[in-house]
């Protein structure tokens, strides 16, 4: 299987291996990837995912000679299955973070943005590429993209499908952080690990009000918001404690 999982203590690294394809996905790795992500939410002991492409690319998108061949069940939503991409209709309870080399695009860049945050290569190159071959974005890219990254900066890359590179995504926010080069998937590592440190239930719960205070009317998104900030409240007090006694001063957050 051309799916790997890889568990360092609370961190899992799930690698994409299809190098010879550019890590395309079809439907079987689409089941895959999915399988893998599902597994990782319900492990207790894994706190944050690393997703990242074998080869030096992380995913061009659709296996495209699969879809010539008709070798692709596209699942609608709502339906049992997986997306074209694998787990891009999930929200997960956990974050992940995807290690962007090379090329993240079409489908590829569906993926890398259903991440919670990516680390690119300086090499790195985000766009809607299947705009050249009338293949639509149906993997949350016209949801996720303008959110990320605004409306008119998502219009200027679905309309004209151009490659974007890890300078210009960073400074629209579609790159949170770009690695030394060669680096992507140790700085994503070691940035899983910095979130894997903090105190879990209230990390996964502002995170979980984040995402889900897109569909709601704000006082609903407040009331959200502090239903899960109660369920953290005893961990809370705990760490309240731990700062009086002068852990985590002057933002150092080595101490936590």
């Amino acid at each position: 299987m051309a799916v790997t999982v890889d568990k360092r203590g609370p961190i899992t690294i799930v690698t994409l291996d299809r190098p010879e394809v550019r890590n395309a996905v079809d439907h079987e790795h689409a089941l895959a990837l999915t399988e893998a992500f599902q597994s990782f939410d319900a492990d207790e002991d894994s706190s944050v995912a690393v997703l990242h492409g074998a080869g030096g690319n992380f995913c061009a998108g659709a296996d495209l000679k699969a879809v010539a061949r008709g070798d692709v069940r596209i699942v609608p939503p709502g339906e049992d299955g997986p997306a074209g991409m694998g787990p891009t209709r999930l929200l997960l309870g956990k974050p992940v973070i995807a290690a962007v080399e090379g090329y993240a695009v079409a489908g590829g860049l569906e993926l890398a943005i259903w991440a919670d945050l990516r680390v690119a290569d300086p090499t790195a190159v985000f766009g809607v590429f299947c705009r050249r071959w009338g293949v639509p974005l149906i993997d949350g890219g016209t949801i996720r993209l303008p959110r990320l990254i605004g409306h008119s900066h998502a219009l200027d890359m679905i309309l004209t499908g151009r490659p974007v590179d890890a300078s210009e995504a960073h400074r629209m926010g579609l790159a949170n952080r770009i690695s030394a080069p060669g680096r992507a998937l140790d700085e994503a590592i070691e940035l899983a690990e910095q979130i894997a440190g903090f105190p879990q239930t209230c990390m996964r719960g502002d995170r979980l009000s984040s995402h889900e205070q897109h569909s709601m009317e704000l006082d609903d998104a407040i009331a959200n918001e502090w239903r899960h900030g109660m369920s953290a409240i005893e961990a809370a007090v705990t760490g309240a404690g731990r700062f009086a006694s002068g852990l985590g001063r002057h933002g150092n957050f080595d101490e936590h």
